[in-house]
């Protein structure tokens, strides 16, 4: 699922005759004070993170004037989340709330339908909010045969006690945050608060819509560059390889960076063949001590040219001290596709970090010697194992090559010319 940022969301609400606040959207704090200043009123300033929770981050601030948004925005654009710098801020006119509540289409996959949750309750902590008022909260599942009607939505609103003044603005919003989630075929459309304001009409103060990967394709006014549900905007890398994915669907290679900065060392370039089984491999390495600086999946029996190209780009982070590929116990596919893939990729680049290679499944004794065979005179070893090898172990070789190899580097950093 891709997430979008709010002022993104809120593009797509406006679309829909959702109401949403002016604003406008920067990329640096002087920015920010002329935005202020065109806008003429006390404004907030939003950091856009993917992130929840952003008041308390420090993410969203109230400016009264141009200076004062321009000095919020300036704190917001040194903030990171999840290792990613804010590169854009909202700001937006800032509304006098009488109420809150909340809103969300969401496709819930038990009742195969599209689920309208409402509560009277709005603001951040929803989750908190429904345990504790499970009354002021409704589910409702939308037959996508006739969608949301404006009458449906009202008597849902009239249960949950809602004052018969407000229904109809409430009701024709809920309709139309329906429509925008049908259009662009969103897993998730959220409104939190929809704020009741002083002159009496409803707002999308705040907003989020998340795409399904695989409706992407179809609606390229959005703008979505890399279909993947990351909590942070796509990196190089991981445009490298969503394009590498895009073009070539024999297989899957999913590439995810986990870290932006590898300075700290220990960190390992991590390999996997199948999901749960990466999952096993990468937990192993975190019990021997090592760091992931990525998630990589390969499987579906993917030819040697999509491995060789996942292997290119996780060898070109920066500070790896060794390479682990391993997946499933036994996977389906040719495992000296696999090999051959890295061997191109270790020999193009001349590998200098050791790497232990898993490969567990149809072929794997021809792949350990294709590793085998054509890495031996690189600078750093390649070692590869198959099924009957535990993951451990392979981990336990890791470590092993890699201190021998640093050992290595250490004194040939010794020598001197004299």
């Amino acid at each position: 699922m891709t997430k979008l940022f709010e002022h993104q969301s809120k593009e797509l609400f406006r679309a829909e005759g959702i109401p949403v606040c002016l604003g406008e959207v920067v990329v640096n704090a002087c920015q920010a004070r002329q935005a202020a200043e065109r806008l003429g009123c006390p404004v907030v300033v939003k950091a856009q993170a993917l992130v929840t929770g952003r008041a308390d981050k420090g993410a969203i601030k109230f400016a009264d004037t141009p200076a004062e948004a321009e000095l919020a925005a300036e704190t917001m654009f040194g903030l990171t989340f999840n290792g990613v710098r804010v590169e854009k801020v909202l700001v937006e006119e800032r509304k006098e709330v009488v109420k809150e509540y909340f809103a969300s289409i969401i496709v819930n996959d038990a009742s195969r339908a599209p689920m309208l949750v409402f509560s009277s309750m709005g603001g951040s902590g929803i989750e908190e909010l429904a345990k504790g008022h499970p009354g002021k909260m409704i589910s409702y599942p939308i037959d996508v045969r006739v969608g949301l009607q404006e009458f449906t939505a009202r008597n849902l609103l009239i249960r949950l006690g809602v004052p018969s003044r407000e229904l109809p603005g409430l009701a024709d919003l809920l309709v139309r945050l329906y429509r925008t989630a049908r259009k662009y075929e969103a897993r998730s459309a959220e409104i939190n608060p929809v704020a009741l304001s002083r002159d009496g009409r409803f707002y999308a103060l705040d907003g989020r819509i998340t795409v399904d990967d695989n409706a992407v394709f179809r609606h390229p006014e959005i703008g979505i560059e890399v279909a993947r549900e990351f909590d942070h905007p796509p990196t190089k890398l991981e445009r490298i390889a969503y394009l590498v994915e895009a073009g070539d669907y024999r297989g899957t290679f999913y590439f995810m960076q986990l870290e932006m900065d590898t300075s700290g060392g220990g960190y390992i370039g991590f390999h996997g063949a199948g999901g749960g089984g990466s999952m096993m491999a990468m937990d192993a390495l975190q019990r021997g001590g090592f760091k992931i600086p990525n998630f990589v999946d390969t499987s579906g029996n993917p030819p040697a040219s999509k491995i060789y190209r996942a292997a290119k780009i996780i060898l070109s982070q920066a500070n790896l001290e060794g390479y682990f590929y391993s997946g499933s116990g036994v996977a389906s596919q040719e495992q000296y596709h696999t090999a051959r893939g890295l061997v191109k990729a270790f020999r193009e680049v001349n590998l200098s970090i050791p790497a232990v290679i898993r490969v567990g499944g149809n072929g794997e004794e021809l792949a350990i010697d294709i590793l085998t065979r054509y890495t031996r005179d690189l600078p750093a070893p390649v070692e590869a194992y198959g099924r009957d090898t535990s993951v451990d172990y392979c981990v336990e070789r890791l470590r092993t090559l890699v201190e021998e190899q640093k050992k290595k580097a250490g004194r040939a950093g010794e020598i001197r010319v004299v």
